[in-house]
């Protein structure tokens, strides 16, 4: 009795449902805004769309030229620009830091074409998104791929590897830094050899064998406080031989003829003198010095470390004068060096 009555309220409620008058929900219509451009890329063909993204790019107007190009590569997929439009359309999103867009249009293109140069250029520019998206470990998984393709080009093989070697620094893998960026440099010159290779990549490398060692040298311990002299000695031995090592290959980066990584190069150069300056100036004390003696050990010490000051004050004038040479100003250290170079300047001027 109970399932019938069950079943019987089941069928009028439905029955209830199926006559009542149902009520339209009124949605306010979606507002969907028309830029001027838009209007003015509207009807324009695969052609005339990359004329209009080639030359916006530049001109430097990338929110331009990532319109035309997107809006070619998404209504023309048959036109045979669409690799070009989809490589230019990422380069603009990411030139504006859009690096999820970027990143969508490398992966197309690097899907639909991994073979070709602009199918390597796209997956470069995957791994370059993966790593600005603090994806480390994305970014060190592409280019290992990259770097496992037979027929992948000398300089192609150089920026794989110098790229991964600072996807591995920065993770702080530093040994395995080093074996990479080596096997960088042992590729550029074994090609070097029989062809001439863009010297930026292997710049990058050797800068970055710099950052390697001089990530060691920042980690090398150096406390004269305890009373072991010889361990002191050994510790200032093993940062100055770290000190020198990174500057040696800060040094090559600078000769290899890239301006960019020659000025990061120089500009490091100085960090490191005065860097190193400061660590010890900053020391504890040794031990057992009373207040008379404390002020003449510091007295001391600040003459022999006005030497470091000394080399780091004419690294950054010659890295700055190197900038303003080659026309090079978008190089993260330069601010740095100024800054740092008028700090010594005033440091100097005070103890004299």
């Amino acid at each position: 009795m109970t399932t019938r009555r069950a079943l019987l309220l089941a069928l009028l409620l439905a029955a209830a449902c199926a006559h009542a008058p149902r009520t339209e929900v009124a949605y306010p219509p979606e507002e969907v805004t028309v830029t001027p451009l838009d209007r003015e890329l509207a009807g324009k063909n695969d052609a005339e769309l990359l004329a209009i993204g080639t030359a916006a790019a530049a001109a430097g107007d990338d929110a331009r030229a990532a319109a035309a190009l997107d809006r070619l590569a998404d209504l023309f997929p048959g036109s045979p620009h669409r690799a070009e439009a989809l490589l230019g359309a990422a380069r603009a999103h990411a030139r504006r830091e859009e690096w999820r867009l970027a990143e969508a249009r490398f992966r197309t293109l690097a899907r639909e074409a991994p073979a070709s140069p602009a199918g390597r250029e796209a997956t470069f520019g995957v791994a370059e998104c993966a790593w600005h998206q603090g994806d480390r470990a994305a970014a060190h998984a592409t280019l290992d791929a990259l770097i496992a393709q037979r027929d992948l080009p000398a300089t192609d093989r150089v920026r794989a590897l110098a790229e991964r070697g600072v996807v591995e620094l920065e993770d702080g893998r530093l040994d395995d830094a080093e074996a990479t960026l080596r096997a960088a440099l042992g590729i550029a010159d074994e090609a070097g050899a029989s062809e001439r290779l863009d010297p930026y990549y292997p710049s990058q490398a050797q800068f970055y064998l710099g950052e390697v060692y001089r990530a060691w040298f920042q980690r090398a311990p150096l406390d004269p406080s305890k009373d072991d002299p010889e361990a002191l000695q050994r510790a200032l031995e093993r940062k100055a031989d770290l000190l020198l090592s990174a500057q040696g290959h800060y040094l090559r980066a600078l000769k290899l003829g890239d301006r960019r990584w020659g000025v990061a190069a120089g500009a490091r150069i100085g960090d490191l003198y005065e860097g190193f300056r400061a660590e010890l100036l900053a020391a504890p004390l040794p031990p057992g010095l009373d207040a008379a003696d404390a002020e003449v050990y510091r007295a001391e010490l600040r003459s022999e470390v006005r030497v470091l000051a000394t080399k780091a004050i004419s690294a950054y004038e010659e890295t700055l004068a190197l900038a303003r040479n080659a026309g090079v100003s978008d190089v993260r250290f330069l601010d740095d060096a100024e800054a740092s170079l008028a700090r010594l300047r005033a440091a100097a001027s005070e103890e004299r």
